[in-house]
């Protein structure tokens, strides 16, 4: 049987098959089926976004990277001891001060404030640390670091050095040498401008 004079069969070419399309009922309303534009070959795909500046390449992702190594290899050598590599810095940076108020131990670690006595509070509940009033301000906090937390760290210094060793070990001495100076270079030179901000306690 024929077909009627205001029938007409559409033939759709997509990329992945070929489909029928019955227009009967729109023919007898007198326009053409609306045909999505993404099933027509002569659609042309939208070109790919060139990757210009892979992750790979891109310093502040490759320093997160490396951090994440380090702090890795850092929990696995040191394990032992419970202490994060930020407890750790408080440590160092306490041993070598002496006496040190809050802020103070903040900025040698380069770290909020709020953070800072966050992981000293932690610190102080293992008897590390010892917290008292200052007498120039009794809003501050006098800290110095307890026999224990004394003991603590001489510890875990051939184990925190090998955590940092390990984290360059890639790389030959001299290149160790220029990467650490290159990482100080950069740091002394945005230490004035760059906000602290909050780290892994």
């Amino acid at each position: 049987m024929g077909l009627a004079t205001d029938y007409e069969v559409y033939f759709v070419f997509s990329y992945t098959r070929i489909r029928v399309i019955d227009s009967f009922k729109f023919m007898q309303a007198g326009r053409a089926p609306h045909v999505p534009r993404g099933h027509l070959m002569a659609e042309k795909r939208a070109p790919k976004a060139k990757d210009s500046w892979p992750l790979e390449q891109r310093p502040g992702y490759l320093i997160r990277r490396l951090h994440q190594i380090h702090v890795a290899l850092f929990q696995e050598k040191c394990a032992a001891f419970e202490i994060t590599p930020l407890q750790y810095s408080l440590l160092t940076a306490l041993a070598k001060r002496g006496t040190a108020d809050q802020t103070t131990l903040a900025a040698d670690i380069a770290l909020d404030r709020t953070t800072t006595t966050g992981a000293i509070k932690r610190l102080q509940s293992r008897r590390f640390v010892d917290r008292s009033v200052a007498h120039h301000d009794r809003r501050s906090q006098t800290c110095r670091l307890t026999s224990a937390g004394a003991a603590l760290l001489r510890k875990m210094e051939r184990a925190a050095q090998a955590a940092h060793s390990e984290t360059v070990a890639d790389l030959s001495k001299a290149d160790r040498r220029r990467f650490v100076a290159m990482m100080r270079k950069i740091v002394l030179a945005r230490s004035g401008s760059a906000r602290s901000v909050n780290g892994i306690d």
